[in-house]
């Protein structure tokens, strides 16, 4: 255990189970996660290595002997008959036999149906009335001479769920983790190992988690297979509900005006939409239009009468093409199916989840680490959606006015989710909020910059947002926009068209650039793309730079080349500079040999020493063959990171070469284009400025 562990552990006595162990004892059961880690909350919620192992056999055990697969239904109601009583763990679906006047449950493993559940119970769980609950049963059987009499009797039900929760102590225990920590506490519970991820895949990860913490909040996420996007939905909570192939009826999902009987919304926290994407498919229009409604104004009717819900919903669907691909000939909404690619159905959308954002799941992305029971996180979740945090950022800033009522809607929404999520007892900084805010305004300009490409009737909205102390205004921009600037700024073209039609000559309206990036580049005027006094800023999870694109004209000619960097010191800095000198060797003249002396910090770790003066002293033999007469040496007074040739050019670098993040990938992954490609790796916040030392 780590020392986030130990403390989870120490706080959360109980509480917490090792994330690892739900694989463990599932085996063929096919049941969701919840399930079995509320039975291993009730054994196994210890950090006691031998008792964990004790608890893993005993529930096992239980799933052996109570669980029902349906391919031994016959010998489990053989074992009840003889027994006389048995507990049963099954998905339990109630309705009401309207001949009879009672409730009678449908077992969906063992295969019986029509038995009698006392009113009482329903009303203590009337989600057992909509799509059915994971329940631990005692059945009897008792057998009557009446052929139409049903053997089966329960003498007790009670569904899969925490029973009791106690908010102070989850506030209390809350704030004993700095944030970082409680971010990867939750990230664990989830399933992953936040080791493996960047600080915005974990934000993605548990944007996913605002449906169950905030009230008809409508959320979508678009993105390639395999990013893990229905995970959350199909094994977190016991208050939510997956509906595979994203297609559903009305009654299901509001009402039967038949019956009266109210659908999913009215019963489940969220209900999710995998597969939602679709060209091919066709959902009728009265459940668009009713769906849409309902997405505004938390209501729908029944004959004449109007009900009201709090269901949320989230939108999971797979995308057909990479991202510039979509912004060049449509939008990030494509594979909709023509009925939700409508601009009324994305405008009451509170955020886009960019999927292509999401790491691919992998088997190392699984933690074996410390996480909340599931059901005890749900619980903490259900409880919060009574909290409102949305004004808690207006103290410190104020968002544009040019923002709509929805876009103002959609960003407090998120923003309030997050704050729910992450600062359930309050207590944020003022940068922590900023971060949050900047956070669910990208994901709402997501969506309008999407709804303005389609549209004409949607005005170009700026999303800024002022700090209140300072009067600074704070642009915000997506990342797609900062990547392919290119084709943001454009209409969509048509697919067969070699070119690209000039914004300004399109009829719809389009997103604007910032009113500082609408001037023409100049012309280099020389073989240099970056004129002397030139300042480039990357941002946080920025893609497209390369040592080549950036430096490597720079070498041309170069004889004698210094670079200094204080922190050339483990495996990938050293990798870094490997890349650096391949690209040195580029433009290199064969014929000729190039000095590349490099000054850097000593690691002060004897045995991380060694190995850094190993790895340099390898460098410089590759470089032998290659005619770079590469050098070191040690500096520990340096501070300042550059590159300057004898041509006469100084790049100064605020990052040195370590620009790259840490996405989780083994170096030497094969299974990865960010391995041999340093233009599609996500980078940290950096800058660079040329400097012309001779002019």
């Amino acid at each position: 255990m780590n020392a986030t562990d130990e403390k989870l552990n120490e706080v959360f006595a109980g509480l917490v189970v090792r994330k690892d162990l739900a694989k463990i004892v599932k085996g063929n059961v096919s049941v969701p996660n919840y399930v079995l880690e509320y039975l291993l909350g009730q054994y196994c919620a210890t950090s006691e290595e031998e008792d964990i192992q004790a608890g893993v056999e005993q529930v096992k055990d239980i799933l052996a002997q109570h669980f029902v697969q349906r391919s031994e239904a016959e010998l489990v109601k053989s074992t009840i008959k003889e027994r006389g009583q048995h507990r049963v763990i099954d998905k339990i679906l109630v309705s009401l036999n309207q001949r009879n006047d009672c409730y009678v449950a449908e077992f969906s493993n063992l295969g019986i149906n029509n038995v009698i559940v006392e009113s009482s119970t329903v009303k203590m769980y009337p989600k057992l009335l909509v799509n059915g609950v994971w329940c631990l049963v005692n059945l009897t059987y008792d057998h009557s001479e009446d052929v139409t009499a049903v053997p089966w009797v329960i003498k007790s039900l009670k569904p899969i769920q925490h029973a009791n929760f106690d908010m102070d102590s989850y506030l209390e225990g809350r704030a004993e983790f700095t944030l970082q920590e409680w971010i990867d506490v939750l990230v664990r519970t989830v399933g992953f190992e936040p080791d493996m991820l960047n600080e915005r895949n974990k934000l993605f990860i548990l944007t996913r988690l605002i449906p169950y913490v905030e009230r008809n909040y409508n959320l979508i996420e678009l993105g390639p297979k395999g990013t893990g996007k229905s995970h959350i939905y199909s094994d977190f909570s016991p208050h939510g509900i997956l509906l595979s192939g994203g297609e559903v009826s009305i009654p299901r999902l509001f009402v039967n005006n038949t019956n009266g009987r109210l659908g999913l919304v009215g019963y489940w926290d969220t209900i999710a939409f995998d597969e939602f994407a679709g060209k091919d498919k066709k959902p009728p229009k009265a459940l668009v239009d009713i769906m849409k409604n309902y997405m505004a104004n938390k209501s729908f009717s029944r004959g004449n009468e109007m009900l009201s819900a709090e269901g949320s919903f989230a939108f999971e669907g797979n995308t057909s093409h990479n991202v510039p691909y979509m912004l060049r000939y449509s939008d990030l909404f494509d594979d909709l199916p023509t009925a939700y690619h409508d601009s009324a159905f994305m405008d009451r959308l509170h955020t886009y989840i960019p999927g292509w954002e999401v790491n691919i799941i992998r088997s190392e992305l699984f933690t074996s680490g410390y996480g909340f029971i599931i059901d005890y996180l749900a619980e903490a979740l259900r409880n919060l959606r009574k909290v409102d945090f949305s004004a808690e950022y207006e103290q410190y800033f104020e968002v544009s006015n040019t923002l709509s009522t929805r876009d103002k809607e959609g960003v407090r929404k998120t923003f309030s989710g997050l704050m729910k999520i992450l600062f359930p007892g309050g207590g944020a900084t003022k940068e922590e909020i900023e971060n949050l805010l900047h956070f669910a305004i990208e994901g709402r300009k997501r969506v309008k910059d999407q709804e303005i490409r389609i549209d004409a009737t949607f005005a170009a909205v700026d999303f800024s947002y002022q700090d209140k102390d300072t009067g600074e205004i704070k642009p915000v921009k997506t990342m797609e926009e900062i990547r392919f600037p290119e084709y943001y700024y454009q209409v969509a073209v048509d697919e067969q068209q070699p070119e690209t039609p000039k914004a300004e000559d399109a009829t719809q309206p389009v997103p604007q650039k910032p009113a500082a990036e609408q001037q023409p580049a100049e012309t280099p005027k020389s073989k240099y793309p970056y004129p002397s006094g030139t300042r480039i800023d990357f941002e946080d999870y920025q893609i497209g730079f390369s040592y080549e694109k950036y430096f490597g004209p720079y070498f041309d000619g170069a004889k004698d080349i210094q670079i200094v960097d204080p922190y050339i010191r483990q495996l990938h800095q050293c990798k870094n500079l490997i890349e650096l000198l391949q690209c040195i060797l580029r433009h290199k003249d064969p014929s000729e040999e190039v000095l590349v002396t490099l000054t850097t910090g000593m690691e002060q770790d004897p045995l991380y020493y060694d190995r850094q003066k190993d790895n340099l002293e390898q460098i410089i033999s590759i470089c032998k063959a290659q005619g770079i007469d590469f050098d070191y040496k040690f500096d520990d007074s340096i501070h300042g990171r550059e590159i300057e040739t004898d041509t006469g050019w100084k790049i100064t670098l605020d990052r040195g070469l370590d620009v790259f993040m840490n996405t989780g990938e083994k170096p030497n992954e094969i299974f990865s284009f960010a391995s041999g490609m340093q233009e599609v790796r996500l980078l940290k916040k950096f800058y660079i400025i040329y400097t012309k030392i001779n002019d």
